[in-house]
């Protein structure tokens, strides 16, 4: 990798790890539904001056139901149900491994032997971490975390076959196709007076910090994101 992307791929990492705190933050006032659909709303805001890329509706549904609507979901139902931020990046970000081993049979992109070896200190590096955080959290919460790594992993797959497309408006449509459903479910699962209520009196912390979410950690990081991907194996 060119030193330019090493720095860009530390970069993302840092925003994302940034943004579990934010999230955080923004669920002391909003339900994880309601959270979820405000961070892609605000991501997808760049759709009303982009045209849509030029890939199938079918890739553009299934990448983003998996890399985002999925993943994000699930991440916010587990840090509200008191999974420590901690644990939650470290779980989430496992979606290396399961990407390497999904793409070592999807593209035949088999690690060489010192990746090999780093692939394992990482592995035992992430399960050292998991073993020093408390467990004063439901196993169904945890559960639904799992599935987090799983999902991106698949996201980050689908996101290979968008080959020769511009990443920020791939990924401001991919936000707008997660936005829509969700915003759909706020009422249904929430209410429309609960969300309505939060939503008029969101604290300027709650603003800062779903504002932060939406346009940095997905709109910004997620597009440097995908041009790494697109770029690297």
């Amino acid at each position: 990798m060119k030193a330019r992307d090493i720095l860009i791929a530390i970069g993302v990492a840092v925003i994302w790890g940034l943004g579990f705190i934010a999230s955080r933050l923004a669920l002391d006032e909003l339900s994880p539904t309601l959270m979820t659909a405000l961070r892609f709303t605000i991501a997808a805001v760049p759709c009303l001056f982009v045209r849509r890329p030029k890939v199938s509706w079918r890739l553009l549904i299934a990448t983003s139901l998996s890399l985002f609507l999925l993943q994000f979901l699930a991440q916010a139902y587990a840090i509200a149900h008191d999974v420590p931020v901690g644990l939650t990046s470290v779980v989430v970000q496992s979606q290396a491994l399961f990407t390497i081993a999904f793409a070592a049979v999807a593209f035949g992109e088999i690690p060489t032997r010192w990746q090999i070896v780093g692939i394992v200190i990482a592995a035992v590096g992430l399960l050292m971490i998991c073993g020093t955080v408390g467990y004063d959290f439901s196993v169904g919460a945890f559960a639904v975390l799992m599935t987090c790594p799983i999902t991106f992993a698949v996201g980050n797959l689908l996101l290979r076959k968008a080959q020769g497309v511009p990443m920020f408006e791939l990924f401001a449509w991919l936000c707008l196709v997660s936005a829509l459903p969700l915003l759909v479910l706020v009422p249904l699962i929430d209410g429309v007076g609960p969300a309505w209520h939060s939503l008029i009196h969101l604290s300027l912390t709650g603003m800062i910090s779903i504002f932060c979410i939406g346009a940095i950690t997905t709109s910004l990081a997620y597009w440097l994101w995908g041009r790494l991907l697109r770029d690297y194996p």
